[in-house]
């Protein structure tokens, strides 16, 4: 059981003018980088504001290494925000904006640290959105937070420079030494930047873990489409033998590991596991359906595949894998998939759209 003084345990309700409702009940590791994950209106920022104080709970409790936080004001929890503009002070230059919080030492050692010193007598408006993202994380670090919230901290940054700042923002975060959590609703961010991650659908967390094993074994319908996975297949259990299950997805059948499931389950495929081939030769791997090409569209050093195999499939492959195979419209192709590629998700019934 993880210990309660290195955790933020938050069991609250928040209901919106809006009427939307909040219910959050997660458990946050205070190590790292901890991202709030879902679409746009799950209600990642509503809940990071409570976090900070910014809102107040309806009901329930936040818990911050065991210290009540819901009735404290922002300025006792000793948290630092991260806006999605910076909220930069426009008339400060940034030594002036980083120390506008803390001592002049501590300014000076994250200017440093961040490399803003050779910037320190410039205005906001005369350096970089990267610098200034650097200076905002500096200015909120100034202060000695116990806790560093950022609320889609790329989102003002222009599509080459989010890429590129991405595993900078990470890099600076560990540097830091305090416990972060960043709200995105982008999946490469999300990767780059998060060690664990809580996944919210419609105002509740719905799965939280580390990232790259939420990302690879969602728990249910509405998390596997947040996170991204191409494949989401109603199947039945229909047999379990030596270790396998075997689902049935539409007249088709596949093997997956089995990990004690039974009846309606979904069948969750990464995309770029499915390999494509033309060759009848045998493979080690437990799956290999015959399919139709649908359509093949480059993405990039990407290409998807889409494919009939009884049931939807898509594949990603490498552009030049797809431009050697020269996939046509209408062609018969084997998608090959590992047992072990296949997760099994929870069923429910989809959400009416």
């Amino acid at each position: 059981m993880a210990d309660p003084v290195e955790q933020l345990v938050c069991d609250c309700r928040k209901r919106l003018s809006s009427r939307f409702e909040l219910d959050a009940r997660v458990s946050i590791p205070l190590t790292g980088v901890t991202v709030l994950f879902g679409a746009s209106g799950s209600g990642k920022t509503t809940l990071l504001r409570l976090l900070a104080g910014l809102e107040k709970p309806d009901t329930g409790t936040i818990l911050f290494r065991g210290k009540a936080w819901q009735a404290l004001p922002p300025q006792q929890r000793r948290t630092g925000f991260l806006f999605q503009d910076y909220a930069l002070f426009p008339h400060l230059t940034v030594a002036e904006n980083v120390g506008y919080a803390g001592s002049r030492a501590a300014a000076e050692g994250l200017m440093e640290a961040f490399g803003l010193a050779e910037f320190s007598d410039r205005r906001p408006r005369a350096i970089s959105g990267g610098q200034q993202q650097r200076t905002a994380l500096a200015r909120a670090l100034a202060a000695g937070p116990e806790l560093l919230l950022l609320d889609e901290p790329l989102s003002a940054l222009d599509a080459p420079t989010r890429m590129r700042m991405r595993y900078e923002l990470r890099r600076l975060l560990l540097a830091g030494g305090v416990p972060s959590i960043v709200v995105t609703h982008d999946r490469m961010e999300a990767v780059a930047l998060g060690d664990w991650m809580a996944v919210m659908v419609e105002g509740r967390i719905r799965q939280s873990g580390p990232v790259r094993e939420v990302f690879r074994r969602p728990a249910d319908l509405q998390v596997a489409e947040s996170v991204g996975v191409e494949n989401v297949l109603p199947a039945d259990v229909v047999g379990h033998e030596a270790g396998l299950l075997t689902l049935r997805v539409g007249e088709a059948r596949l093997q997956c590991v089995d990990s004690g499931e039974s009846g309606q389950v979904y069948a969750c495929i990464h995309a770029e596991d499915v390999a494509i081939t033309r060759e009848a030769g045998v493979s080690s791997a437990r799956n290999r359906l015959t399919g139709q090409v649908r359509s093949a569209t480059v993405e990039g050093a990407l290409a998807r595949i889409e494919l009939d195999c009884g049931f939807p499939l898509v594949a990603m492959v490498t552009a030049q894998s797809a431009g050697e195979l020269a996939l046509r419209e209408g062609e018969q192709v084997a998608a090959v998939v590992k047992a072990t590629a296949v997760h099994l998700a929870a069923y429910s019934q989809p959400s009416p759209r």
